[in-house]
């Protein structure tokens, strides 16, 4: 239990702490550099973050999971709050695959073609939808800590 917890915390600090920054401090840093800067540094940026909101979104099932029928047995006796964070966290994660498989997967394309509008069309559909996921992580992470003491 101590172990897929710690793994559970790891992966959601890793994957919402690596999205507020994202958007709440480099976002607004890199808003002042021009596109055929800001462009590929995003570019950047997503190569070297999605690897780890990867290892999240394979982390966080299998160690909530590993929680829920070590601690409770199964699904049966969940209390409210788990099955919120459950749900909470599958939309997130279905978020994810959509960006991956979507604007990011264009955004990539476009990039290489030195196509710098295209990219920065999909990159405000990958911050919007950051920001979606953002502020949904931060909302599980409240009802995760929380969740108990109701």
């Amino acid at each position: 239990m101590t172990i897929a917890l710690a793994l559970h915390l790891l992966a959601t600090l890793i994957w919402v702490g690596g999205m507020f920054f994202a958007i709440m401090v480099l976002r607004l840093a890199a808003g002042e550099l021009d596109p055929p800067i800001r462009v590929p540094l995003w570019g950047r940026v997503f190569q070297r973050f999605f690897p780890w909101v990867w290892m999240a979104v394979i982390i966080l099932p299998l160690s909530g999971y590993w929680m829920i029928f070590s601690v409770w047995g199964g699904f049966a006796g969940l209390p409210l709050h788990v099955h919120i964070m459950q749900a909470l966290g599958l939309i997130m994660i279905l978020i994810y695959l959509h960006i991956w498989f979507a604007p990011y997967r264009r955004f990539r394309i476009a990039l290489s073609n030195s196509d710098i509008p295209e990219a920065g069309k999909n990159l405000n559909q990958i911050r919007i939808l950051v920001t979606v996921n953002l502020i949904i992580g931060l909302v599980t992470s409240i009802v995760g800590s929380t969740g108990r003491y109701w």
